[in-house]
Parts: C-alpha cells; sequence; structure tokens
C-alpha cells in the first residue's frame, strides 16, 4: 500500500500541544506555539470537509452560504481569541495578511505549481474580474479610516479615538451589507459567472450523514477554538524571545496558519489544471476576509469591550494595495503560466522582509 502525503498527519501535534500546555511546571512557549500553529491547519480542514459535506445535505443556496461562512472559521476563531485577550494589533495585522496572502502567497505557489505541470493555464475571467472588482472596493472602505486618521491629525480642531471607531463601525456595517449581495450575487442571480470551466464528475465526493457532518463541525471547531487560545496565549513570549513586532506575528505568522488548511485546496487543483477554481479560492478567501471577517470582528470587539478601528500602518495599506494592483495585472488575461507564480511570490517575499524590519509602533510598543 502506498502512503500519500496528507496534512491529516500534522494531527499529531493537537495532542503535543495539549501536554506541552499542562505540563506540570508550564511547557516550552516557543515549543507551544509551533505546536498550536501546525495542529490548527489540519483541524481547520477537517471544517472544511464538514462544511462541504452538510453543505452538500441542505441545497446549493443555504449550502453556498454555509461554505462561505464556516471557510473563515480558523480566522475568525483565532482573532476571535486575540481580541478577546487585547491583541488588537494582531487582529487587524491578521486581516491584511490574509488579503495579501491569500492573493500572492496562496494564489503565486498555485500558479507556479500548476505552470510546472502546464505550459499554460487557463481560468474563468469573468468571475475572477468580478472578484477583484469588488476586493479593491473593500479595500478602499479599509484604507478610508486610516486616511481619515492623517487627515484628522492635520485639522486644527483635533479629532478623538472614539469618532475613528464610530468611523470603522460604520464602514464595517457597509461592507457586511455589500458582503449579503455579493452572496445574492454569486450563489442566486449570476451564478453561471462563477461556474468552473473545467467540470469534473470523477472527483469522489464525500458522502457523510448530515449527524456525522454536524459532529465534525463541532469537534473541529472546539478543537480550533481551544488551540486558538493556546497559540494567542504564547505571542507574547514569541514576540519578546524571536524579536518580532505585532504586526509581523499578525501579518505573517497568524495569516498563513489561519488559511493554510483552506488554501491547500487552490495548490491541489492548480496541479490538475483547474486554474478557475484556484483563482477563485484564493480571490475569494481574500474577499470573504475584507466583507465579511473584517466587519465581524469589529462587531465582535465592541462586545468584548475593546472597539476596534479599522485603521491600519501606511505599510499594510500599500501591501494590499499592491496586491490588488497585480492581481488585477494577471487576471485581465484569463490565462497564467509560472513565471507569473514567481512574480506573485516576489512580491510577498519583498513585503514579509519590510514587515520583518519594520519597527513596532509607538502604541503598540507603550502597550
Amino acid at each position: 500500500m502506498r502512503i500519500r502525503p496528507s496534512l491529516d498527519w500534522l494531527l499529531v501535534c493537537v495532542p503535543t500541544a495539549v501536554v506541552i500546555r499542562f505540563w506540570p511546571g508550564g511547557g516550552n512557549a516557543t515549543a507551544l506555539f509551533i505546536c498550536a500553529a501546525l495542529a490548527i491547519i489540519p483541524v481547520a480542514g477537517w471544517i472544511g470537509r464538514g462544511t462541504e459535506a452538510l453543505a452538500a445535505q441542505v441545497g446549493p443556496g443555504f449550502g453556498g452560504l454555509l461554505s462561505v461562512t464556516f471557510g473563515n472559521a480558523a480566522e475568525l476563531i483565532i482573532a476571535g481569541v486575540a481580541l478577546s485577550q487585547g491583541l488588537t494589533g494582531v487582529v487587524k495585522a491578521s486581516i491584511t495578511g490574509s488579503i495579501i496572502g491569500n492573493i500572492l502567497l496562496v494564489l503565486g505557489v498555485s500558479i507556479f505549481a500548476g505552470g510546472m505541470r502546464y505550459q499554460e493555464q487557463r481560468f474563468n475571467r469573468t468571475g475572477a474580474r468580478t472578484s477583484a472588482i469588488s476586493l479593491s472596493l473593500a479595500a478602499i472602505a479599509l484604507i478610508i479610516p486610516t486616511v481619515f486618521h492623517f487627515a484628522a491629525n492635520a485639522s486644527p480642531t483635533g479629532w478623538k479615538p472614539a469618532m475613528e471607531q464610530r468611523l470603522s463601525l460604520a464602514i464595517a456595517i457597509v461592507l457586511f451589507v455589500t458582503y449579503l449581495c455579493v452572496l445574492w450575487f454569486s450563489l442566486r442571480t449570476h451564478q453561471h459567472h462563477f461556474r468552473s470551466t473545467h467540470a469534473d464528475t470523477h472527483e469522489p465526493k464525500a458522502h457523510w450523514s448530515r449527524g456525522k457532518a454536524t459532529v465534525v463541525l463541532l469537534i473541529a471547531t472546539s478543537c480550533v477554538a481551544l488551540l486558538s487560545e493556546f497559540l494567542v496565549g504564547t505571542i507574547e513570549s514569541i514576540r519578546t524571545s524571536l524579536g518580532v513586532t505585532e504586526v509581523f506575528v499578525g501579518v505573517i505568522v497568524v495569516a498563513i496558519v489561519g488559511n493554510a488548511a483552506e488554501n491547500s485546496t487552490a495548490i491541489i487543483v492548480a496541479l490538475k489544471n483547474k486554474m478557475d477554481l484556484s483563482v477563485g479560492i484564493a480571490i475569494g478567501s481574500s474577499l470573504q476576509i475584507a466583507l465579511f471577517v473584517a466587519p465581524v470582528l469589529v462587531f465582535l470587539s465592541y462586545a468584548f469591550g475593546r472597539p476596534m478601528d479599522l485603521e491600519f500602518s501606511l505599510p499594510e495599506v500599500f501591501a494590499v494595495v499592491a496586491s490588488i494592483y497585480i492581481l488585477f495585472q494577471i487576471s485581465g488575461d484569463g490565462e497564467t503560466n509560472w513565471i507569473e507564480g514567481i512574480q506573485l511570490l516576489s512580491l510577498y517575499l519583498i513585503l514579509g522582509i519590510l514587515f520583518f524590519y519594520l519597527p513596532e509602533a509607538a502604541e503598540a510598543a507603550q502597550h
């Protein structure tokens, strides 16, 4: 029997993380951080499988809503735990990190991997362009609080943080309503724009009962919540021991961990020459972060009594704008090759280097 590589091999990290966390006398913070991060990846994958199986049981409309909502479960849980512990800087950085990570890292690896096997790969240009436009509009909305911050600083009358929080809350409401409209557009009125051009009826489907899918979802979600508490609880120690900033942890580390399981699918389907599906996953994940996860986190911050604004640092704003710009360039012709994947990955590495050397913000340092 041939043994196939699988993310499920990382499930061994779940009991390992629990043992390290509850070891008498306290465990090693770095080891706990690494084990918890690796353990979240396969468990988040099981959330995806449970959601897919449950979606198949309840019909395409509600099933589609279920899929796009639970697709972000890991990111939401990690960010929610961080928010409850006052790590607002990490949470905001994970929002921008997820957007640029999906566009540059995930899509870059997918295009490169697929390009190594196929000289040219084609994808649904209409669906990709529609999603890219929605993503650019969402990015503009997320940039507005930063613009307000710099404009208000120059005002002789001054401003109060509460004003910026109210502005962010209003924008979050608009983004969430827009998300509902995008869902209705993609799942009901214009489904044909988002259909894969490679219909594959030979793929094996998971025939789980509704009960089994629900149990898997509940167990996997509970595991992610527990592992997220471990992960977030060690962030301060990791920052001190490795000398990295809050922004770097959020933009690079937390964003990669939260998106790894879902986005491994994008790479796998690219290797099967289904680049339209791969592009859809990468762009769609970024769109959900901007239109769904960011507003929900703002709403959660009020529930925790720690109102969060959507003001980002200038490097984060630049990173998002640069990522969406290059996405527009690549999605315009409806085809990809391996050098485009290298170009996306190069930009991601350059931005990663920027965030690694970027000094801590004044308010984060004081915190």
